[in-house]
């Protein structure tokens, strides 16, 4: 009888204890289960504020480079009325023109304002043009200078011919005597580039006096930088 009740209490103590361990067992596998959706959570949790942060500093970045752009923009509309107001009188005549365009400023002057006929070297009444246009362009920040030389469609004068053979080393020697005097004024030297293009890009018809002579031009052209 005394085997039977400590068989009994054995068995008993063994349910008992094996009930614990699956209690025990159960509440590890639902910390375990409860603790694995925390840190899912606070994984998607991080990703949601790293998100955040990456959609905040793409917006100032954007914000910057707006800014700056406007700034460029507004630059290039103060020197767009400066150069207006300064040359209208030879606005007025037809002599110079000057476009604003997409952040791209040209002003095209007629060869006769600069230079002698068949000249390269800048005259003394183009000298003083230039230097009020140099009086404005000193101030022109992040921008590069582009001085392109144009010609009409007819050819080089046989007098001409041995040191110009063609319009286009007229173009380019005029271009070139524009930028240098540029340079020698204070304009920095590495935004300014001279380009020859002859009788290859007219802004009129050549085969009127009146578009030969629009065509004949220097353009000083200004350019954001790359």
């Amino acid at each position: 009888m005394k085997r039977s009740c400590f068989v009994i209490a054995s068995l008993f103590a063994a349910c008992m204890l094996f009930s614990g361990c699956l209690v025990t067992e159960s509440k590890y596998i639902k910390k375990s289960e409860e603790a694995d959706r925390l840190s899912r959570e606070l994984a998607a949790e991080k990703e949601r504020t790293q998100a955040l942060l990456d959609e905040n500093l793409a917006l100032k970045e954007n914000t910057a480079k707006l800014e700056k752009k406007t700034l460029k923009a507004e630059e290039t509309s103060n020197t767009y009325k400066q150069l207006i107001q300064e040359m209208k009188g030879e606005i007025a005549k037809g002599q110079i023109t000057i476009t604003e365009l997409k952040g791209k400023l040209t002003m095209d002057v007629v060869d006769k304002i600069l230079f002698d006929s068949g000249e390269a070297k800048v005259k003394e009444e183009g000298l003083a043009v230039l230097q009020r246009v140099v009086d404005i362009l000193k101030n022109v920040k992040d921008k590069n200078i582009r001085v392109e030389g144009h010609t009409d469609n007819v050819p080089i004068a046989a007098r001409l011919a041995q040191r110009y053979p063609t319009n286009w080393e007229l173009s380019a020697a005029r271009a070139i005597n524009v930028t240098k005097y540029l340079q020698e004024k204070g304009i920095d030297a590495q935004i300014l580039s001279a380009t020859a293009y002859g009788e290859f890009k007219p802004i009129a018809d050549n085969s009127t006096p009146e578009g030969r002579a629009k065509n004949r031009r220097i353009a000083i052209i200004l350019l954001p930088k790359d």
